[in-house]
């Protein structure tokens, strides 16, 4: 784990930190697996994934075989830090902007 996301998860509850860890060092999870893989809530790894990607740290994907479902993978600082990336805001405001214009 690289500085930039020690730096990211110092501020972010414990919760989050394992969730990041598993997510890490395992690979994807949809929010049952990892509320079973952390021993933690639903409620409180749905909180856990919620604050990990306001941070950049963790992306939502689809689940390929249930489209109703989820599926969240650890994302590097480094990937998150590079402009023009999926975690920058900058990024996605001119579409947002066009939305709302409509």
């Amino acid at each position: 784990m690289d500085e930039g996301t020690r730096e990211l998860l110092s501020p972010l509850p414990p919760s989050a930190k394992l969730v990041y860890y598993v997510l890490e060092a395992e690979g994807r999870f949809d929010q049952t697996g990892l509320a079973e893989e952390t021993r933690l809530s639903t409620r409180t790894v749905r909180f856990a994934v919620e604050k990990l990607t306001e941070v950049g740290l963790v992306e939502e994907g689809f689940c390929p075989t249930d489209a109703r479902r989820s599926v969240y993978e650890a994302v590097d600082s480094a990937e998150t830090s590079d402009p023009g990336s999926a975690g920058d805001p900058d990024a996605e405001a001119p579409a947002a902007a066009a939305i709302a214009e409509d």
